[in-house]
C-alpha cells in the first residue's frame, strides 16, 4: 500500500520493527527515503542511493501505477507535489515551483488532500489583522515519506528512470540528502516532545512561521507553557549560539517561551550542557528509543 493513514510515529515503528536498523542515524535516514510502505528485509547499513537502486528502480512502474490511483495520473497534480516536495511546503512557495496560479493550485491541493496524499496546516502566529493573516502561507506536508520522496526524486525525472537512466537521480539525491532528512527529523522531534510531556501533556506541536522567520518546533501544554525547539540533523554538535539565535526567533516573533528545547544528531558542546535544566531540555538520537513504545 502506498498510503498510510497511520501517525507518524507508528509509520516509524512499523519500520523499525520491520527493518532492525542497527542504530538510529540509519533508522531516521532511510525512514525518511522508505517510510509508510511495506518492504523486504533491506541491509539499512548501506547507503540510501544503493537502497532506491535495489528497491524503487526496478519496480518504477509498479509504483508509478499505485502513486497514479491516488493522483488520478493528472500531470498538474504532479508538478505541484514535487513543488510541494521540493520545496519549504507552504502553498505560495509550491504553487510558483510548480509554475500554476493560486486558484489552480488551491483546487489542486483541496483533491489531494482529500486524497490523503498531503495534509494542510496553517501557521501558528496570531494575527490582529485578515490583511496580515493572508501574508503568511499556509504549509503543506506528506502523509508519508516515501511520497515526499517519491515526488521529490522520482516522479520529475521519471523519463530517465522510465528508460534505465538513474544518473540524474543519483546526483540529485547526493546533492540534496541532508537538506531532504532535515524535515523528518523535525517531525519525529515533535513526535518525541509528545511524548516526553507526560505529567503536563501537550495541547499542540508542530512548527511556527510567519512571512520573516520559521521555529522548528511551537508547543504548547496543558498548563499553558509555551515550548520553543530547534532541531539540527547535522555531523557537529550545538554549541550555545543556537539557543541564543532560537531565543532571539522568539523575541522576534513575539512568543514569551517558558521551556526551551533542542534537537541534535551529534549531541551538545560544554557550555550549552551546562545550561540544561527546567528551561533548557537537551535531546539527542539516543531518546528516539521512546518513540518505539
Amino acid at each position: 500500500m502506498i498510503l498510510n493513514t497511520q501517525t507518524l510515529q507508528e509509520q516509524f515503528n512499523s519500520f523499525y520493527q520491520e527493518q532492525k536498523p542497527k542504530n538510529f542515524e540509519d533508522a531516521l535516514e532511510k525512514f525518511a527515503v522508505f517510510g509508510g510502505v511495506e518492504w523486504a528485509p533491506m541491509d539499512t547499513a548501506k547507503p540510501t542511493i544503493e537502497l532506491i537502486e535495489k528497491f524503487v528502480f526496478p519496480d518504477y512502474t509498479y509504483i508509478r501505477n499505485d502513486v497514479s490511483e491516488l493522483t488520478t495520473g493528472m500531470p498538474m497534480y504532479h508538478t505541484v507535489l514535487t513543488g510541494i516536495a521540493m520545496g519549504d511546503g507552504r502553498t505560495q512557495s509550491a504553487f510558483k515551483r510548480a509554475g500554476v496560479s493560486a486558484e489552480v493550485g488551491r483546487n489542486a491541493i483541496e483533491e489531494l488532500c482529500g486524497s490523503g496524499i498531503i495534509r494542510l496546516a496553517p501557521s501558528r502566529k496570531v494575527f490582529t489583522n485578515w490583511e496580515n493573516h493572508s501574508c503568511v502561507a499556509d504549509k503543506l506536508y506528506f502523509t508519508s515519506p516515501f511520497l515526499r520522496f517519491w515526488f521529490a526524486f522520482i516522479s520529475p525525472l521519471f523519463k530517465g528512470i522510465r528508460d534505465g537512466e538513474y544518473k540524474e537521480v543519483r546526483e540529485r539525491f547526493a546533492n540534496r540528502e541532508s537538506e531532504f532528512l532535515q524535515l523528518p527529523f523535525v517531525q519525529l522531534c515533535q513526535e518525541l516532545l509528545k511524548i516526553e510531556f507526560v505529567e503536563d501533556l501537550l495541547v499542540e506541536c508542530d512548527s511556527y512561521w510567519d512571512e520573516e522567520l520559521e521555529i522548528d518546533i511551537y508547543a504548547k501544554t496543558t498548563s499553558g507553557k509555551v515550548i520553543a525547539g530547534s532541531c539540527k540533523y547535522t555531523n557537529s554538535k550545538i554549541k550555545k549560539s543556537e539557543l541564543i539565535k532560537l531565543q532571539e526567533k522568539c523575541a522576534k516573533a513575539n512568543i514569551t517561551v517558558d521551556i526551551f528545547v533542542l534537537f541534535s544528531k551529534e549531541g551538545y558542546s560544554s557550555e550549552l550542557k551546562a545550561l540544561k535544566g527546567e528551561d533548557l531540555k537537551l535531546f539527542t538520537l539516543k531518546n528516539f528509543k521512546k518513540l518505539l513504545a
